[in-house]
Order: C-alpha cells, then structure tokens, then sequence
C-alpha cells in the first residue's frame, strides 16, 4: 500500500467517504442537478392543491424517487407522499440540519438525464382573482341598484 492510499483511508475512516459536488447535493436534497427531473420549492410546496406536473412527471418516470425536505412538516408532504405512493414511487424525506435547501420536492433518476428545465412555475390563482373581480363588480352594480332606486 503506498502513503497516499493510506492517508486516504485514515480520512475516509474519520471524515466519511468522499462525496462528489457536496453543495449541489445540499441544494437538491441529496442528489445531484444532473439527475433531477422536476423540483418544487418550499413555498410551493406549503400550496393546498398538488401540482400536476409532479403527477405527469411520476406517471412518465416510474423509476423515479421522490425527496421531500424534511425541513418542513408533515401536513405539507403528506399529499406528496400519497402521490408518490399511488404511482409506486419510493420516497425520501431529507433532514440536513447544516443547510436550509430552498427545495421542498425533488424528483429523480437513479442516473443522469440533464434535463434543462426543472423549476415549476407558481400556480395561478387566476380563478381566485376572477372570483375576487367578479364579486366587487356584483358589489357595484348592487350599490347602483339601491341608490338609484331612491
């Protein structure tokens, strides 16, 4: 055994093995940019509704594996779970207490696809804000009705 191996094997002994990109896997909840499918960020995460895109994604990539951050409490990753449970995806929730990832959900490959677009867009809450204009207009023409009938 030359020295070099052996000073290897004494830091590997008392620093664990050696990890490959250890920020990029800190970031996408231990797995690495290269082999992620789609993501959603924390605040995303928190919404009510589950993303269809998680869903479309499960059903196309059935050898994926779902991280959840587990950073976040349960009641928010409990629809994802039962997404991914539904579609035979094995998940992981991730605690990293020496880094705050601003991810909440990572889907991956076991090997990389390098996929360039993996961010989801926010939800649209143009049904909210419709309904929203659609009252203050009623709202209005209410108001009219009544001062006009004086």
């Amino acid at each position: 055994m030359s020295r070099l191996k052996v000073e290897d094997y004494l830091e590997q002994g008392i620093y664990g093995p050696k990890e490959i990109k250890p920020g990029e896997r800190k970031e996408f909840l231990g797995t690495l940019r290269e082999r992620v499918i789609i993501v959603l960020k924390k605040s995303q995460v928190f919404e009510t509704n589950v993303y269809p895109e998680i869903e479309q994604m499960m059903k196309r990539h059935s050898d994926a594996n779902l991280l959840l951050n587990g950073q976040m409490d349960y009641q928010y990753l409990g629809k994802y779970i039962k997404l991914a449970t539904n579609h035979n995806i094995p998940y992981k929730i991730v605690l990293n207490k020496d880094h705050d990832s601003e991810l909440g959900l990572v889907l991956a490959e076991n090997d990389a696809i390098n996929k360039e677009e993996i961010y989801v867009e926010k939800q649209k809450q143009t049904f909210q804000i419709k309904k929203e204009k659609s009252m203050k207009t009623n709202l209005k023409q209410w108001v009219k009705r009544i001062f006009n009938q004086r």
